[in-house]
């Protein structure tokens, strides 16, 4: 596989990398996993274990691209509302699986920001198909890229119809429901000057070793990134 011109290396920028929360998402050793792409892709990388880093407007405006893995935990809602100012007036924002949307919990500017939620996934790991969205074909994240399938944690999502969803999955008709559903599993969104990115899987580090999902994600941190 190829990546399109989105994967080139670029001028040098920022990168914050927070990361922390329930550990059962390893955010210190996924998060690592990722350190190296950034670096080769021209970023300066800071690492942060607190949340009091979003108390700082200065870092955050300086900052080009915050990547988040922080699986619930509390934020304040002034650490809140300066990450929301600051996406808003142009840092990026991405993250994958519970360390963006299972973050926060009580706080539904976070959940808007992010464009999701979070609700449930059914017991153990399961096997399904991610399907991409054939009306973005062209989008950066997606591009030249087919449907493929996983097997980790299958999320149920509330989202934001202001998504532009890039790829979703199927749960099946059953005793939980009377029908099938499409769920999103990767998708983008614009907050004002910002970009966010959101992918649903990353449980843990071997799902990156599925092409696709290292590739959505790589692409996906830089989208996002100003």
């Amino acid at each position: 596989m190829t990546s399109p011109s989105v994967d080139s290396p670029q001028p040098t920028r920022k990168a914050l990398v927070v990361r922390g929360g329930w550990q059962g998402h390893q955010p210190v050793t996924i998060t690592d996993l990722f350190l190296p792409f950034l670096r080769s892709r021209g970023f300066v990388v800071e690492t942060a274990d607190t949340l009091e880093v979003y108390e700082d407007a200065a870092l955050l405006a300086a900052t080009d691209l915050v990547v988040q893995c922080w699986t619930m935990g509390e934020i304040t809602p002034q650490q809140s509302e300066s990450l929301s100012a600051a996406v808003r007036a142009g840092t990026g924002l991405a993250g994958w699986h519970g360390g963006i949307v299972d973050s926060f919990r009580g706080d539904l500017g976070y959940q808007l920001l992010t464009g999701g939620q979070f609700l449930m996934h059914p017991p153990e790991f399961r096997d399904y198909e991610v399907r991409l969205a054939p009306e973005y074909t062209d989008h950066p994240v997606t591009a030249g890229l087919g449907d493929f399938r996983v097997r980790t944690e299958q999320y149920w999502l509330a989202t934001d119809p202001l998504n532009d969803t890039l790829a979703t999955t199927v749960f099946a008709a059953g005793d939980e429901r009377e029908r099938p559903v499409d769920m999103p599993v990767v998708w983008t969104r614009t907050w004002g000057a910002g970009r966010v990115f959101v992918s649903a899987i990353g449980h843990k580090p071997d799902d990156f070793n599925v092409a696709e999902i290292r590739m959505i994600t790589e692409r996906g941190l830089l989208w996002a990134s100003r």
